[in-house]
């Protein structure tokens, strides 16, 4: 058995890799990075826009996405991201490098709870996802999609990680726009996977769900 498997690869004590770990009853995932891009995904293919701008969401989203939509990507640190169909540059969330109502497909998806923070180098302010979100607001265009994903629940902020905001907080956040649709990742997965129009109720009883808001601008 030694001979015919070294006949084909070199078996070498110093190359072992041992994966004690793997052997499960299913396939694990991270629900909340799995679910949203899907559902923004699943979005994105029903608004089919000729350009999608995102700001610092999913590389792995923008990878996928690209290979049908045009995508913009852009993020507080540069990424050296090389696709057909996806450009990349830097830009600040507090300052966007857009004009006013400028973009009619935009998405800020599990972003927004780091701003102000620190975590990722950005200057610590209590108020940047706020500035944020002002911004996200001011570069929507008329009829524009925003896809917006943060994380959900009883608020509070776990520093320097990230903050949960309750619905209600969100909903009043983006006051100048319509929300289209709303879908949850909750805390068990007993509970459900991707739940459309779960109730507010629901969303505010998360310990750290996820929540999904599609918002447009009125033409």
């Amino acid at each position: 058995m030694a001979s015919r498997l070294e006949a084909r690869f070199t078996v070498r004590w110093r190359d072992r890799y041992p994966c004690l770990l793997d052997k499960t009853a299913s396939t694990p995932f991270d629900r909340h990075y799995i679910y949203h891009v899907a559902w923004a995904a699943r979005v994105l293919a029903r608004t089919n826009p000729t350009l999608h701008i995102d700001i610092s969401s999913s590389l792995n989203f923008c990878s996928v996405v690209s290979a049908f939509i045009p995508v913009k990507f852009y993020d507080y640190r540069p990424v050296d991201l090389r696709l057909s169909n996806l450009s990349s540059d830097s830009a600040n969330l507090a300052a966007l490098p857009f004009d006013d109502r400028s973009v009619s497909s935009l998405s800020c998806m599990h972003v927004i709870e780091h701003i102000g923070l620190g975590r990722y180098g950005d200057r610590v302010d209590p108020d940047g996802d706020l500035k944020a979100i002002k911004e996200l607001q001011r570069v929507l265009g008329a009829d524009g999609s925003l896809l917006f994903v943060a994380p959900i629940g009883k608020p509070k902020i776990q520093f320097n990680a990230h903050r949960i905001y309750s619905y209600e907080q969100i909903y009043a956040y983006f006051r100048d726009l319509k929300l289209e649709e709303f879908a949850l990742i909750p805390d068990r997965p007993q509970d459900g996977g991707l739940i459309a129009g779960a109730s507010p109720e629901m969303a505010d009883a998360q310990h750290y769900g996820c929540g999904c808001f599609w918002f447009k601008r009125p033409a």
